[in-house]
């Protein structure tokens, strides 16, 4: 237990060492009982004594940020969970996706979820927003929608502020997809006010995600086009209309890939061309049928539905 009056480090996760958001100073606060009391052992740190260190080795980092299509990645076979699969032992995929948010939201904790002081940075920053400011607007002046101008320059701001992170942090921005009208109309819930979502709108807002990532030299995945590649895609890329099925997934996975091959970056970031850990070849391996040798499971792929490429 803490005193009322010793500072206290808030750690995110427990190893401070192996990631930049893992460690937030939340300041030298003078702690008071309810600052620390609900805290576990494992997220405070004390002068020179850390509580629950992380394992080792630390892993290049692939951090997925947005909204709900972010957030809910890991659901429905969702895209963020095939990534963690493709890139075991390689990366690890850290999931920062926050439902209902706008850019407007997003550019307001920039400096909290990305510090640019932090001693390691990332080695790939996925983003996505969008689809919430492309929400028709509220009567109220409520609610979501975030004017296209306004997006624009919401989205430049994001892109300057991962950009400074460090001179190998890459990044790939995703576009808005497009949305089943239908499907939306039918599984929106009464409870919501004047809720506007179309086509076109999305549209809109994916072009100009587009436009802007080209002038400022950023990858970008133009998941409105993308997903209307498939002849069904209102009836299988989507679970509500708007968040992504299994094989809506599936399509974001296959443009990420595509972009992480052909990118020229030093060090690739293509999961084929990044070291598996602890790889090496060991007696305790399953045993061949020679009765003498050992197969080395490392980079088995056999369980996966689709061999990525």
């Amino acid at each position: 237990m803490f005193s009322s009056n010793q500072p206290f480090i808030y750690s995110s996760s427990i190893n401070p060492n192996l990631h930049p958001t893992n460690k937030i100073k939340l300041s030298t606060l003078k702690s008071t009982p309810n600052h620390v009391t609900n805290l576990p052992e494992s997220f405070k740190v004390r002068g020179s004594h850390s509580y629950g260190e992380m394992i080792g080795p630390g892993r290049p980092q692939i951090v997925l940020f947005g909204s709900s299509i972010v957030q809910l990645s890991f659901s429905n076979d969702g895209w963020g969970a095939i990534l963690a699969d493709v890139y075991a032992r390689k990366a690890d995929i850290v999931l920062r996706g926050y439902y209902g948010w706008n850019s407007r939201r997003a550019i307001k904790v920039l400096d909290q979820v990305f510090p640019k002081d932090a001693a390691i940075q990332p080695s790939l920053i996925i983003v996505y927003f969008g689809g919430n400011d492309s929400m028709g607007p509220h009567s109220s002046g409520l609610g979501p929608h975030v004017p296209l101008p306004e997006y624009i320059e919401n989205m430049r701001k994001i892109v300057t502020h991962l950009k400074g992170l460090s001179d190998t942090t890459r990044l790939i921005f995703l576009s808005c997809p497009p949305v089943d009208e239908v499907k939306l109309s039918e599984n929106t819930s009464s409870i919501f006010s004047e809720l506007v979502r179309t086509n076109e709108l999305c549209r809109t807002y994916s072009e100009a995600c587009v436009e802007l990532c080209n002038e400022m030299g950023v990858k970008v995945i133009d998941l409105w086009t993308a997903f209307q590649k498939r002849d069904d895609w209102m009836t299988a890329c989507f679970t509500d209309g708007v968040h992504l099925s299994g094989e809506g997934s599936k399509i974001v996975v296959a443009e990420i890939l595509k972009v992480l091959k052909e990118a020229e970056w030093k060090p690739s970031l293509f999961w084929k061309s990044m070291a598996t850990e602890f790889s090496e070849d060991s007696p305790y391996d399953l045993v061949y049928t020679d009765g003498k040798t050992t197969l080395n499971p490392s980079d088995w792929t056999f369980h996966r539905e689709i061999q990525w490429d």
